[in-house]
């Protein structure tokens, strides 16, 4: 009688919960440091860039003052061209399920057992690693992607390289040092470690 890795006792770890919670709490840090929208659109901070090292300057003090409000930017995008291809959307999502609930969040106790075959962490590792340079390099999910990144970048440059930041408080700079997806894995990952034993 073969057995198949089930999703619930997954939802279950301490890992997944501690996850969840610095997910929460890393959204909720990153927004308190969003910048007013209107500070963005401020028409009267327009103006054409003297040069391209004054384009590039901008650029960078804007990105430094707006970071937050040019993430949103770039993850509103990506998830509008998501969105306008399901399709991609629903495996793209598979995919995250699969490393989420394979590999993350399972614990070390039970093995991925499928038609019967058990499944090392290494081998799981190896499968998903495969899975992932597939779906991303091989279908056009991963062309979806970049298109949408670059669109995405293309919008923050332009803006950045037009918006004078000479009004902007640069020297007030909030450090959002820890903060992102890998450190929160990784957290997550250590916490349930600790759990374990």
């Amino acid at each position: 009688m073969s057995s198949t890795y089930t999703l619930p006792s997954s939802l279950a770890t301490p890992a997944f919960h501690t996850f969840l919670t610095r997910l929460h709490n890393t959204l909720q840090t990153a927004f308190s440091h969003r910048r007013p929208w209107y500070e963005l659109i401020d028409k009267t901070a327009f103006s054409r860039p003297l040069s391209i090292s004054n384009a590039t300057s901008r650029i960078r003090k804007n990105i430094s003052y707006f970071r937050i409000n040019y993430l949103t930017i770039l993850s509103q995008i990506l998830a509008f061209s998501l969105l306008s291809h399901p399709f991609s959307l629903c495996i793209l999502l598979s995919l995250l399920a699969a490393w989420l609930f394979l590999y993350l969040f399972r614990p070390s106790d039970h093995p991925v057992i499928i038609l019967g075959r058990v499944y090392s962490d290494r081998e799981t590792l190896g499968g998903l690693i495969t899975a992932s340079i597939i779906v991303i390099f091989l279908t056009s999910i991963g062309s979806l992607i970049m298109t949408s990144m670059l669109i995405g970048l293309g919008v923050v440059c332009v803006h950045g390289a037009f918006r004078v930041p000479e009004d902007l408080f640069l020297d007030e700079q909030d450090s959002l040092g820890g903060i992102g997806m890998l450190s929160m894995l990784s957290s997550a990952a250590t916490s349930a470690g600790a759990h374990m034993v």
